[in-house]
């Protein structure tokens, strides 16, 4: 692609992203001994606004409420066990909340804090109480700070959302925003290490395939648990749903700005499939999979290439115990996930009736309320490549 060209397609993109979220991370917002460094707090505070004014709605997903909290009790170390790390992060969270409403108050708009966990986007009537409360935030021209809520979200801290990049794509999928901005502690995706002066940004990525995955140099840190790795697996989500996503650096003074004048900025990780309705966003991207389904190489490929639902006979393995209703992971021969869906059976009966032919499952089961395994229709592929 010419120089041209991706300036096009970057003017484009900012055009058309009329809802941005924006992520910043840990060592964006802290100094190197983990207290929250003010000024540039204030600073993004400032971009936030601007994009606001701009006509733009605007969502800021912050880490740094653990690293604030170490800050303030004068710790050098993040704590190791669970409720010293949640106490910690209830006490930075009030520093770092109230130092991002410092600066908006004085620019005349309203922050809100919203504090989330895991499960409150897994269940379908809380994912949509939290959508529509976003939507009414942004109503009133307020810009929500999200956070996860460390406070009582014992497996996201240790285990995370993943991190607050993921936090960051599925609060994208909630809303249906076309453009996920990461504010990172460097300049994007490197095609190497990115301390290494033959390393070279890569501008743009089409598609993130085992060349782009082995330019990734995840680096350890007390503060921050994303990494680049957090980030691609964060790029895959957003960009399999048909919206992009660009990693730019959070300590260049104007990143965010230059991104929405559709300026070279960062690594652009551009849509790769189409935009999906929200009910399948929250089957493929929010609620979380409580078991798996081994499919046959058929069966992927009906699925995959012909966009058909998922019947028994296709099936050869299934782990875990979930219940009519759940979503489960849908694999390959490989173990690639390639799918998500809303199984019509439970655990028990997937292990009796796979493989067998659709008119055979009143014949093992009693009854057979359904042909399919997972119908179509709630069948989200994890490609890019969602069917018609």
């Amino acid at each position: 692609m010419t120089n041209g060209e991706e300036e096009s397609v970057r003017k484009e993109i900012a055009a058309s992203a009329h809802t941005v979220v924006v992520k910043v991370g840990t060592r964006v917002l802290t100094h190197a001994d983990g207290g929250l460094n003010h000024d540039r707090i204030e600073r993004l505070s400032r971009e936030l606004h601007a994009v606001r004014e701009s006509g733009r709605r605007v969502l800021l997903v912050s880490s740094g409420a653990v690293g604030a909290g170490m800050s303030q009790l004068g710790l050098t170390k993040r704590p190791a066990d669970i409720a010293r790390l949640q106490a910690v992060a209830a006490i930075g969270q009030a520093r770092l909340i109230e130092a991002y409403d410092r600066t908006l108050r004085r620019l005349g708009q309203c922050a809100a804090q919203v504090l989330l966990t895991a499960d409150d986007l897994d269940h379908r009537t809380r994912y949509l109480n939290v959508r529509n409360t976003l939507r009414c935030l942004l109503e009133y021209g307020a810009i929500p700070i999200i956070n996860e809520n460390d406070t009582v979200a014992v497996d996201e801290l240790m285990l995370t959302f993943g991190d607050n990049d993921a936090l960051a794509a599925r609060v994208t999928h909630l809303i249906r925003a076309p453009l996920l901005v990461i504010l990172s502690d460097i300049e994007g995706l490197y095609d190497g290490d990115p301390s290494s002066p033959e390393s070279r940004l890569v501008s743009r990525v089409a598609r993130i395939d085992s060349r782009i995955e082995a330019y990734v140099r995840d680096r350890k840190s007390g503060l921050s648990k994303g990494g680049m790795v957090g980030k691609l697996r964060a790029a895959k989500a957003v960009t399999a749903a048909g919206e992009n996503l660009i990693i730019a650096s959070g300590r260049r003074s104007d990143a965010l700005a230059a991104i929405l004048r559709g300026e070279t900025v960062g690594t652009l990780f551009a849509a790769s499939g189409r935009v999906i309705s929200p009910w399948k966003r929250w089957i493929g991207f929010s609620a979380r999979p409580r078991g798996r389904i081994v499919a046959d190489r058929g069966a992927c490929d009906a699925i995959v290439e012909r966009g058909r639902s998922l019947l028994a006979i296709g099936v050869v393995a299934s782990e875990g115990e979930f219940r009519k209703g759940d979503v489960v992971s849908v694999r390959d021969p490989e173990g690639v996930e390639i799918a998500r869906g809303l199984t019509n059976y439970a655990a028990e009966d997937v292990r009796r009736i796979q493989g067998v032919q659709s008119r055979r499952i009143g014949d093992v089961l009693g009854h057979r309320p359904y042909e399919e395994l997972i119908h179509r229709d709630n069948l989200v592929l994890l490609t890019g490549q969602e069917p018609n």
